[in-house]
């Protein structure tokens, strides 16, 4: 066996070993794509460049390597609900590859891959597999006899361990359509014993779950074209895209036991060892918690370093379930307060020097991760209290299943994992209905699936004229003649045009796309956005005709584009004023550069104070007045990075990069618009400072004539102010805190007088009892300001009646209501608020529920309400005798 690497050491080897045969080494993309609409997350090291297989983009360099940062949280083979249970599914998984576009293809693919494994790595050639594509006869492809002579060619695989598999393994395919071609996959024998596989089950190569045989490095090579309809075309240029996870070879290189067991998960398995007092590696669920927290640490911390949050909806949701789901099996640990934080510097420091945003995160990600276990261990509280209803529910009835949809319920709302839902329950003696689950987790998942397929329809570009496309020149130019290249109509019928040359800046960085106007002899063109589609500037036009090969005049609209340069300018000022006001920690975590305003996203875990907001705006006031020409130049990303210029986090930055300095106070890699001088700007004022998330705070601010006319609309307030309320301007926050105080005053009386006249209609109320079978009844339709107002007449209500059933209607802000409660010998005699008034409802068209005790309702057809009010006691007595037969 090879020697034993560290998995630094294997990453910059593979690096190495392909920078040494001509690729360039491409930094990893952040680990959600922001200009694919169809990929929550990364989750593969080719999504950087689909652009190029698409023929959307183009990059100045043929070969390429890199370690990608990938997530998959979800999916047919890798749902989150078995990362834990076995020793490699992972959520967060490094992808080591090397890329040729249009160059080199299965020959050298082949031979570097068996010279890396093998002659650098030492891997034995006896226990190594390859397979190729077997062909397909219904599509009229015929088997990769090309890739499997090259294996037997270069290497010393025996023909016995070239094996042919079928499309499943061995044809890769981008989506329904586009580019594809078959794979040629290294597979490794890790020795009998490996297997996890359940009893009867035949270890080979691609058999399903076998961990014994596993596979080492996908070489996929791409050479045709499916059509929309399926038909399928060999590609004019053909690439090269290969894959193989760090986690896995560096398990086999240090001859580990599992993934688990490398020097990747190790030291944070030692992490979660040290703080529930005892090791991993004993066996049994707590095993099974110790996986889940390590490979959850990693996707989390790798995720909001990059500029991710845990949210409610897209990748935040997946982040949050994941981020609950390791919480959760803290507790199998004895683990009940927040812990996933104090991990976060261990990850740092195993991963911070391949990926320093880590390091350079790390108090964030943990600040993130904390506040969020915060406010999860309010909603675990409430899902073990629907837990035990449930089990006390199923124990009345002898029931000896627990609900699937409630199973559901508790890992979609509560973040309870099904694995988990399952072992509480057996130890009630309860099994959960695992089909119903499934059903409903098969809904999620193609309603998810439906989501990630919307995307903007592509069309068919109509070419033009031949040459070179999309030159931006719009930092020195407003104005230019340029050459339509091609066009397009999108779905709303507006024309897409890509120029060889343009002056319009495309939406990007948080600046909005210019607009202004495309003129020829054609026709003229009104040009409402700009946005980039791969290599290409689009510019969304309104207007009749088609262009031509004739020149057109392209002209932004200089003043919307000059307001837009303020606020840009502005938003770098902020932001450095924000780190010294505030502290190094506050990043940028989004932006809106827009003409009329500036919008700014920032890390920090408390509201600024208005003295720090007052600093803020002095500060930037400050070196607006100053005047200070910009410094505009280009740097490599090194070079910049390395002298301390912001980079922001989740941006994804070419080797070469633009810095826009305001010397001594502002330095950012940007691609946007600026003003020449500082002075420009004019004026910056703060107009509003909210919470949009934990731990991220948003500031909204204007510039210019907009800022100008906000305190210019301001000052007239205040005055109007001071002469409705016959004060000074120093005494109007007195004098207003001294009006709402009266008016609290007032409403506290109010609210004291309609209770008493509440307890006084209860009273009321029981002079209009009634006996049914034995039942005393009170219907009745009352007067109520609110929802709450009802609720509270009918609570006093119910500690009024004895053996009694109450249904109270009431028309509240144009809408019917009923409410009905049981006395507390009814709810113990298991007669139901809810069947009750959902019978009464149903004559005015509605339906409700509620608990046992109080039950409420909506009357759809609110011209029905007083007569269901007035059968209510005929339904009661029907409730009853149908109790009692």
């Amino acid at each position: 066996m090879a020697t034993r690497k560290s998995s630094q050491e294997i990453r910059d080897e593979f690096i190495s070993f392909f920078e040494a045969n001509g690729h360039k080494f491409v930094r990893s993309s952040p680990v959600f794509p922001q200009d694919d609409p169809t990929l929550l997350f990364t989750n593969a090291g080719m999504n950087q460049f689909k652009d190029v297989f698409l023929e959307t983009g183009t990059r100045d360099y043929r070969r390429a390597v890199n370690s990608q940062k990938c997530i998959r949280a979800s999916g047919k083979h890798n749902d989150l609900e078995d990362v834990g249970r076995d020793n490699y599914h992972h959520t967060f998984f490094e992808m080591l590859g090397n890329w040729s576009f249009g160059d080199y293809f299965k020959r050298e693919a082949i031979a570097w891959a068996w010279e890396l494994l093998v002659t650098r790595w030492g891997l034995p050639a006896e226990r190594l597999y390859a397979t190729v594509f077997e062909g397909a006869a219904d599509e009229g492809l015929q088997a990769d006899e090309e890739a499997e002579s090259l294996w037997l060619e270069l290497t010393s695989l025996p023909r016995a361990r070239v094996l042919r598999c079928g499309k499943k393994d061995n044809f890769w395919e981008m989506g329904d359509a586009g580019p594809c071609g078959p794979c040629s996959e290294i597979h490794i024998d890790l020795g009998p014993g490996t297997c996890q596989a359940p009893n009867g089950h035949t270890c080979q190569v691609n058999a399903e779950g076998c961990s014994r045989f596993i596979e080492l490095w996908n070489l996929v090579f791409i050479q045709f074209n499916r059509a929309v309809g399926g038909a399928l075309t060999p590609l004019p240029a053909q690439h090269v895209d290969t894959g193989m996870g760090l986690e896995r070879i560096t398990r086999v290189l240090q001859g580990a036991g599992s993934n688990y067991d490398t020097d990747l998960f190790r030291p944070l398995l030692d992490g979660v060892a040290e703080l529930v007092h005892r090791p991993y590696g004993q066996g049994g669920e707590p095993d099974v918690a110790f996986r889940v927290i390590a490979d959850h640490l990693r996707a989390l911390s790798f995720a909001i370093a990059d500029g991710a949050l845990p949210s409610n909806e897209g990748r935040g949701y997946v982040l949050r379930r994941m981020l609950r789901r390791a919480a959760r099996f803290g507790r199998v640990l004895d683990l009940k307060e927040p812990f996933i934080h104090k991990l976060v510097p261990r990850l740092a420091a195993v991963m911070g020097d391949a990926f320093p945003e880590v390091r350079k995160q790390a108090d964030h990600v943990a600040r993130v991760i904390r506040a969020e276990e915060e406010g999860f261990a309010q909603t675990l509280d409430r899902g073990l209290e629907l837990f035990e209803g449930i089990v006390a529910e199923q124990a009345r009835q002898g029931g000896r299943e627990f609900p699937g949809g409630e199973a559901f319920k508790l890992y979609d709302t509560f973040g309870f994992p099904v694995d988990l839902t399952r072992l509480m329950a057996a130890e009630r003696g309860l099994r959960v209905d695992m089909a119903s689950f499934e059903r409903l987790m098969e809904a999620q998942r193609a309603q998810a699936k439906a989501a990630g397929r919307m995307q903007a329809a592509e069309g068919q570009w109509t070419p033009v004229s031949g040459g070179e496309h999309s030159r931006f020149e719009g930092y020195e130019t407003l104005a230019l003649e340029a050459h339509v290249r091609a066009w397009r109509r999108d779905e709303q019928g507006r024309l897409l045009l890509v120029l060889d040359r343009t002056p319009f800046y495309a939406e990007g960085g948080g600046q909005v796309g210019d607009q202004g106007r495309i003129a020829g002899d054609a026709g003229t063109w009104q040009v409402l956005d700009v946005q980039k589609e791969g290599d290409r500037i689009v510019h969304i036009c309104a207007g009749a005709g088609e262009p031509d090969a004739r020149p057109v005049q392209a002209e932004v609209d200089a003043v919307r584009r000059a307001r837009t340069t303020l606020n840009h300018t502005a938003t770098h000022l902020m932001h450095a004023a924000l780190r010294t006001v505030l502290g190094s920690h506050v990043t940028q975590a989004g932006s809106v550069v827009h003409p009329d305003y500036l919008r700014f996203d920032y890390t920090h875990f408390e509201k600024p104070s208005e003295t720090q907001l007052d600093e803020v705006e002095r500060r930037v006031n400050a070196m607006i007045r100053a005047n200070k020409p910009l410094d505009i130049y280009q740097s490599s990303y090194d070079a910049a990075v390395g002298s301390g210029i912001i980079a922001l986090f989740g941006e994804k930055y070419g080797d070469r990069v633009r810095v826009v300095k305001v010397p001594g106070f502002s330095a950012e890699l940007c691609g946007g618009c600026h003003v020449h001088a500082s002075g420009d700007i004019g004026i910056f004022k703060i107009v509003s400072e909210s919470s949009i998330a934990t731990g991220v705070r948003r500031l909204v601010a204007l510039t210019g004539d907009a800022a100008e006319t906000y305190l210019r609309e301001s000052a007239r307030l205040v005055e109007q102010l001071k002469q409705t309320l016959n004060v000074s301007a120093e005494q109007l926050p007195e004098r207003l805190s001294h009006l709402l105080d009266e008016r609290r005053r007032l409403e506290r009386e109010l609210k004291a007088l309609r209770k008493g006249s509440l307890a006084s209609g209860a009273e009321a109320l029981m002079q209009h009892v009634t006996q049914v079978n034995g039942v005393s009844v009170v219907a009745s339709q009352v007067e109520a300001e609110s929802v709450d107002e009802l609720r509270t007449l009918a609570d006093s209500l119910r500690r009024k009646l004895t053996h009694g059933v109450a249904v109270l209607g009431a028309v509240i802000n144009g809408k019917g209501s009923l409410l009905c409660v049981v006395s507390e010998d009814l709810v113990r005699d298991n007669v139901k608020a809810g069947d009750i008034v959902n019978r009464v409802a149903s004559i005015a068209g509605g339906r409700g529920g509620g608990p046992p005790h109080m039950a409420t309702a909506g009357a759809k057809d609110i011209s029905k309400l007083p007569l269901a009010v007035a059968q209510a006691p005929a339904v009661i007595e029907a409730y009853f005798s149908g109790r009692s037969g």
